[in-house]
């Protein structure tokens, strides 16, 4: 039987296609159709020979169709097939980007997460330039159901090796119960957030949590959780879901399937999803961690996705989705804080701090009393303006 991994003709770039055959074969041959072949064909080959040594196949045919795939793209490729023909309790590991060591705040700003096919390496080589918070490796809807194994491989292998500049690395596993056996491909690679799709009830977040906690050897103290909320169920149960697991650092909805499940058409105004989207808020808020509002699926509407971002953070969304690169700086820009909210929070904060230097117990600023809560806001608010420089650093004594 032949087995094949990757993509193929008019438009494929940076990928490969791979077929092998370990049955009607006496021997190994490798042969290799590539536009590069003669600067990479030899380390192509070196390639091959070491991952079939690696998993002990003395004979093969082997066929590779390159269009400029790198080096994590085509051992994912092989891995892929492979593992079809041989079944192996082991992984072809490649070395972990030296960009890669860094940690994640758990408060740190989502205001844009840019899902990525699974299965498409292309778009994941340069993704982390365009800026984006967090770059979602997606297991779930975009790929097909008969290419979910070999991307699974792909999604390894990027988050690994690919340089995403600082973002948040992100994956979608998919839904319950298959999204369990994506984890192994995730947890210990270099995953930052396991974005649990369809969520409905707390028991899927701990039951994901659990399988984190069993790879890593019994605790899960490092891999940040992101339920999505698709359905009316889930939507009843949302304050149950953020309180689920202390794992939990933020709740997104997802308003293609949820206006799907209730039976209503998804409009641009959103009056159909404004109770789904307000339980959202409300239960993520109580719970101290970030409401993430749906992804806009007209990527050249950048006006309407301007206006849809301003009606979001209005709700009290913290960030939305993005599904094209250009959506990025319109969703970051109109997230950020205005220059009515800079001067607002400054002057909170000069009439808190001026109440403090006098030894009074009570902030007022315009003959209104203000709350702890207030003055809280407006320090984060400050401290924002502060990190993406709308304010000068000299804001307490700037006219």
């Amino acid at each position: 039987m032949i087995h094949t991994a990757g993509n193929r003709g008019a438009g494929i770039r940076s990928d490969c296609f791979v077929s092998l055959d370990t049955e009607s074969v006496q021997k190994t041959e490798i042969h290799i159709t590539s536009k590069v072949k003669s600067m990479y064909g030899h380390s192509i080959l070196e390639l091959c020979h070491d991952m079939l040594e690696f998993y002990n196949v003395t004979r093969a045919k082997l066929e590779i169709e390159d269009t400029g795939a790198l080096p994590f793209t085509l051992a994912a490729r092989l891995e892929a097939v492979i593992r079809k023909c041989v079944p192996a309790g082991k992984d072809y590991l490649l070395p972990i980007h030296p960009n890669h060591p860094y940690g994640i705040p758990v408060d740190r700003d989502r205001f844009t997460r840019l899902y990525l096919p699974g299965n498409n390496p292309k778009l994941m080589i340069n993704a982390g330039i365009y800026g984006a918070d967090g770059i979602i490796l997606d297991l779930e809807d975009s790929v097909a159901p008969e290419r979910k194994y070999e991307a699974r491989f792909l999604v390894r292998n990027a988050l690994r090796c690919v340089d995403f500049y600082g973002a948040e690395r992100m994956v979608r596993i998919n839904q319950l119960p298959e999204g369990i056996d994506d984890l192994p491909f995730c947890v210990e690679h270099g995953v930052h957030v396991i974005l649990v799709p369809k969520c409905e009830n707390a028991a899927q977040v701990l039951s994901v949590d659990k399988a984190i906690a069993d790879i890593l050897g019994g605790k899960n103290d490092s891999i940040y959780l992101m339920p999505i909320i698709e359905s009316a169920a889930g939507v009843m149960h949302a304050h149950e879901i953020a309180c689920s697991s202390k794992q939990v650092v933020a709740l997104a909805i997802g308003l293609e399937d949820y206006t799907a499940d209730i039976g209503a058409q998804r409009t641009t105004e959103g009056s159909e999803s404004y109770y789904a989207r307000a339980v959202i808020v409300n239960a993520a808020r109580a719970t101290g961690i970030q409401p993430i509002d749906s992804v806009f699926s007209d990527v050249d509407d950048m006006e309407g996705l301007a206006g849809t971002v301003k009606k979001s953070k209005a709700l009290g969304f913290a960030g939305m989705g993005c599904i094209h690169p250009r959506q990025v700086k319109v969703i970051r820009e109109n997230f950020m804080p205005d220059t009515g909210e800079c001067d607002k929070a400054r002057k909170i904060v000069l009439a808190y701090e001026g109440a403090e230097k006098e030894g009074s117990g009570v902030v007022s600023l315009n003959g209104k009393m203000i709350d702890p809560p207030v003055v809280k806001r407006a320090l984060k608010t400050i401290e924002r303006a502060l990190k993406y420089r709308l304010i000068p650093e000299d804001w307490r004594t700037a006219p």
